[in-house]
């Protein structure tokens, strides 16, 4: 079945890729973004799939910037609902089989679709809003750095987002139980773990035979992360495994943009570990065949992209359950999930990869020969199937009603 499907995303996140995979499985889809339609070219999206709303992206931009230098407070009072407008204006000039909106940006479309045919789930890429807000809190108190995390105004707007939606999305077992602890009924959420470019990521048979030497060879092991340096990733935890771990039996890398609050720590890591910056995606893969354990020690966060590319590039991985841990991650087989909060527990870990060098090249060739991730053709094939599902619901409920 032929399904005709809007995308209401402010930014990017995972919606291009999965657009992208629902248009190649013969859907209808539109996608509704602040992206401009040059930009999200380059992520695969034909020019007459995106509706763009172009000038709140280039202004949004701006807050952020002022924000993050201190000049501007948070913009979300003003920016979340203009987009929010912008996109049921357009939305509503159709009829759509299913509306997937992001958290955040989706109360006026949500408030509009009211009794309209067809579904409107709700994406909340990231754990319930209180549970993140809750996380974020702490972890201010225990490294005594101001975070950005929800403000009183997105909690609450949020949570009437999850109050209107008939159907709210989640991408991992850690953002679905949250939703859960704070009330929200389970047959309200789809669980929907989401994917990688397995064939953008997998790296030639060559990257793989000098990891494994490499490893084999006494070589200190390299320790990678890509993504944002912040605390909310866990770089605290990472730092204080840096210092004890420092030395000539490891080297530790860092892929990605630093976040302002952690600018302090990561110049004080500088002389330890190597900070690289953000880098376009086509060139990640260069990035991570460097590597031979991915680390990511979160405190809080939905689903981790980083941790499909580094499971596709054959990379050992290092996390938490907070987040896609227990989802991506099978115990020993393509790498180890810890406690958050831990560093005494990735340290223990690292030593191990250090002393037990032929299990470990043995964990990336067998990465390599036998573990396939989740490719986004799957999450697409998901999503339509909890579509029809959530329709033939609907249509029981109706008859049941009448």
């Amino acid at each position: 079945m032929r399904l005709k499907i809007a995308v209401v995303v402010h930014g990017r996140f995972h919606a291009f890729d999965l657009a992208r995979a629902l248009l190649a499985r013969g859907h209808d889809v539109v996608v509704f973004t602040n992206y401009p339609r040059w930009a999200a070219a380059r992520f695969g999206l034909p020019h007459e799939r995106v509706k763009s709303f172009w000038v709140h992206g280039a202004l949004t931009r701006a807050a952020r910037r002022l924000h993050a230098a201190g000049v501007l407070r948070s913009g979300d009072g003003w920016a979340h609902p203009v987009f929010g407008r912008w996109a049921w204006a357009r939305v509503r000039r159709e009829r759509w089989d299913v509306v997937h909106a992001w958290s955040g940006v989706a109360e006026e479309t949500l408030r509009g679709w009211a009794r309209r045919p067809g579904a409107c789930v709700l994406m909340r890429g990231s754990a319930h809003v209180r549970a993140q807000a809750r996380l974020l809190e702490e972890e201010e108190r225990r490294t005594g750095v101001a975070l950005d995390r929800p403000s009183s105004w997105m909690i609450a707007r949020e949570e009437r987002e999850y109050a209107l939606a008939g159907a709210i999305a989640v991408p991992s077992s850690f953002a679905y139980e949250t939703f859960v602890r704070e009330g929200v009924p389970a047959q309200k959420l789809w669980l929907l773990p989401l994917g990688v470019s397995v064939d953008g990521f997998r790296p030639g048979p060559e990257v793989v035979d000098a990891r494994c030497a490499r490893i084999l060879s006494g070589q200190p092991i390299r320790v990678l992360n890509v993504g944002t340096f912040s605390f909310q990733k866990g770089m605290w935890d990472m730092a204080a495994a840096i210092r004890e771990l420092r030395g000539d039996r490891f080297e530790f890398r860092f892929v990605g943009p630093v976040a302002p609050e952690a600018a302090r720590l990561s110049g004080e890591l500088s002389r330890a570990a190597t900070f690289v910056p953000k880098r376009p995606q086509r060139e990640l893969p260069l990035a991570y065949a460097w590597g031979d354990v991915f680390t990511l020690p979160t405190i809080q966060d939905g689903f981790q992209t980083v941790l499909g590319q580094a499971a596709a590039s054959a990379l050992p991985i290092l996390t938490t359950p907070h987040g896609a841990g227990r989802d991506l991650v099978l115990e020993g087989l393509n790498g180890w999930v810890v406690p958050p909060r831990a560093p005494g527990a990735l340290i223990e870990r690292l030593r191990w990869c250090d002393a037990h060098r032929a299990e470990l090249a043995a964990l990336v060739r067998r990465m390599y020969e036998r573990h396939q991730p989740r490719d986004w053709a799957e999450v697409a094939a998901d999503f339509e199937a909890m579509v029809l599902e959530h329709a033939d619901a609907g249509a029981r409920d109706a008859v049941s009603d009448g």
